[in-house]
């Protein structure tokens, strides 16, 4: 069984991005990489349970385990001491990156309130995109009960476009629901 998203790769944007770029090889075509889910947990040093539901929350969005990251250097502002777990993340790839991107572009981003498009000025000079998150309700996974305080995440696109423009076209065709400006 292949991901929808995958087969739309492969049936609709490979063509369109050969034709609209002039590529001469199929391998020259942009694809996507990797999508890594972040979230910062500044509070997860003095509340246990943030990282317990947080490790939770995105394993069940993404459909893989979290991995837990922890603070480099101590910042006695922040009262952080190296080695304490401070966020959580996960990197996506294969099937599971392409039926998590899938979920994201038709289910949750249509679910966040006032939404126009998405900006399309957070491309990194590469091809890559990321985009935050402000809540976790948004993804139809997350039962409203079983949250205990709202957080947001961060998502980044990674593809193996070489300049912001194919990367965009790339995104646009696999329907990623950019505003215009």
């Amino acid at each position: 069984m292949t991901v929808r998203l995958k087969q739309i790769y492969t049936d609709t944007a490979v063509p369109k991005l050969q034709e609209q770029f002039s590529y001469k090889n199929i391998h020259q075509v942009p694809s996507l990489s990797k999508i890594t889910v972040n979230r910062g947990l500044g509070e997860a040093a003095q509340n246990a349970k943030a990282m317990e539901n947080s490790l939770s929350e995105i394993a069940v969005i993404t459909g893989q385990r979290p991995v837990v990251t922890r603070a480099k250097k101590a910042i006695a502002g922040f009262k952080i001491r190296e080695g304490m777990p401070v966020g959580v993340m996960v990197t996506l790839r294969g099937e599971r990156m392409y039926a998590f991107l899938d979920r994201l572009i038709s289910l949750a981003l249509p679910r966040i309130r006032d939404f126009r498009g998405l900006s399309p000025r957070s491309f990194d000079g590469r091809g890559n995109y990321t985009l935050g998150l402000r809540e976790q309700l948004i993804f139809p996974e997350v039962e409203y009960d079983s949250i205990d305080q709202i957080r947001g995440m961060d998502v980044s696109i990674s593809t193996t476009a070489n300049t912001d423009e194919e990367g965009r076209a790339l995104l646009k065709v696999l329907g990623m629901p950019f505003r215009d400006n």
